[in-house]
């Protein structure tokens, strides 16, 4: 019985873990294919843009309380490093721009961010719930994926941010 109960706890899992991938999701060691990012200002920029210095990605919406939490602290991680060391962008999930664009507008955000409409890169990253926060190296690849919100520019985070991506902070 034990054994029964052991098999049926290990096949749920992995059939959690398989069923919680979006499709065409990129796993931690893949490249990120390139990308069509539609900004809020009517602006466009190609995800391959960001190449050649390592990317932090925070997939949010503004109505997800624990992405708002932690949009602060984003905003002072790119303020501390103001894309000397890394660039930092925001992925919107939100149906509705005008919505998103309040949220940023009402918060101070400065740090470029993008509306994701068509799941191109929610599905790309893996964010099947958000918030998600995805370490990119130079190259492309995809070195972490952190799911739910930090304190971004905590000690903690600022050492894990700085081992995972090689950089000074």
């Amino acid at each position: 019985m034990i054994r029964l109960v052991a098999l049926f706890v290990l096949f749920t899992g992995l059939a959690a873990t398989s069923a919680s991938a979006t499709p065409g999701e990129v796993v931690v060691g893949g490249t990120l294919r390139d990308a069509p990012m539609y900004g809020f200002a009517g602006d466009f920029r190609k995800l391959s843009e960001y190449r050649g210095k390592p990317l932090l990605i925070n997939v949010w919406a503004s109505w997800c309380a624990p992405c708002r939490l932690e949009m602060g602290s984003l905003e002072r991680l790119f303020r501390r490093v103001n894309g000397r060391q890394f660039n930092i962008v925001g992925v919107s999930t939100d149906d509705d721009a005008h919505v998103a664009m309040r949220f940023i507008l009402q918060s101070g955000i400065t740090f470029d961010n993008y509306l994701d409409n068509k799941l191109t890169l929610e599905n790309m990253l893996g964010a099947s719930t958000i918030p998600l926060t995805i370490l990119v190296d130079a190259q492309g690849r995809v070195v972490m994926k952190i799911r739910g919100a930090r304190e971004w520019d905590s000690p903690e985070s600022l050492a894990l941010i700085a081992k995972a991506l090689r950089v000074r902070i």
